[in-house]
């Protein structure tokens, strides 16, 4: 009885639970992100403000500019110059896609049969960097210049026939032509396409490979369904690499080109620095900005891969 009366021993106290977070270690991130947020203000945001409100501004520069949101500089622009936005369009893409068809073997022997040789073909591939985008530029209208040995070997061969036939060159001449300005766009934004390939085909694993082969898989049936598809992300980011600086790009046709070659940048630049029509120049780079998006938008839908390198 006595046992029966007796106090239950006392409960034992509760763990104590985990500690709350404290507010300065939540707001961490968020001070880790502030200086590239305030990057991206000053030298971006700011500047694109600055630009939208140029647009819609009338005047000159010794009166002085005013915003009076006249939109009609747009379209104004843009019905004056979309033959410049049409040749950036088509010498970007041509570019784009020659540099995938040379840059995705090369990547592809990097990564998986270079062997011991994979870091001399990198540097290789990344030297153009070490030198001037305008040096390197320059140094093709030494290689394409008239009566030049390139000249001459494409003569003899009789390629400069079909490339002016297809409105490419003019006669036995390659400087001042598309031809010359594609030419120049490719070997400059080459490596960017050779670099995000070479990522992604790294990243495959190859006993997938293997796998392919057990199955009785040919070498093209592989590279058709097993190795591109999952080069795909290197494949998308490449071409946007490419795509985007060349279509805004007036190096290459200002150096390697004509009159007849101009492209948008060229235009963009001559309003900005010679004419000194801001306004206009502010529409045109905003019409080249919004192409460009609406085509990257379109091209990374349609790709079917969202996971770029």
């Amino acid at each position: 009885m006595s046992t029966l009366t007796e106090a239950p021993p006392p409960l034992a106290p509760d763990a104590p639970g985990p500690k709350p977070l404290r507010r300065r270690g939540r707001l961490t991130p968020y001070w880790l992100l502030l200086p590239g947020i305030l990057w991206l203000l000053v030298f971006f945001a700011l500047p694109m403000i600055y630009q939208a409100s140029t647009s819609v501004q009338t005047g000159s520069l010794e009166e002085g500019y005013e915003v009076t949101w006249h939109f009609a500089t747009y379209w104004d622009a843009l019905s004056a110059y979309w033959p410049q936005f049409v040749r950036s369009v088509l010498y970007a893409g041509t570019a784009t896609v020659l540099c995938l068809l040379l840059g995705y073997p090369l990547a592809y022997l990097i990564a998986f049969r270079a062997g011991r040789w994979r870091n001399l073909i990198m540097i290789l591939v990344i030297a153009p960097f070490f030198t001037s985008f305008l040096i390197r530029t320059l140094a093709w209208k030494t290689i394409l210049a008239d009566g030049g040995p390139v000249v001459g070997a494409l003569n003899s061969l009789h390629v400069l026939d079909v490339t002016s036939w297809l409105g490419l060159t003019a006669g036995d001449r390659v400087l001042a032509t598309p031809l010359a300005v594609i030419c120049g766009l490719t070997y400059n934004f080459l490596p960017f396409m050779i670099l995000p390939l070479y990522t992604s085909l790294e990243r495959i694993d190859g006993r997938l490979h293997e796998a392919a082969g057990d199955l009785y898989a040919r070498p093209w049936t592989t590279f058709r369904k097993v190795t591109f598809p999952l080069s795909m992300p290197g494949v998308v980011s490449g071409t946007l690499l490419t795509f985007i600086p060349a279509a805004g790009d007036y190096v290459n046709a200002d150096l390697l080109g004509s009159t007849d070659t101009r492209m948008v940048g060229n235009v963009i630049q001559t309003q900005f620095l010679r004419v000194l029509d801001y306004p206009t120049a502010a529409a045109l780079s905003f019409i080249l900005m919004a192409a460009i998006l609406l085509m990257v938008t379109f091209y990374i839908r349609r790709s079917g891969t969202e996971d770029l390198v």
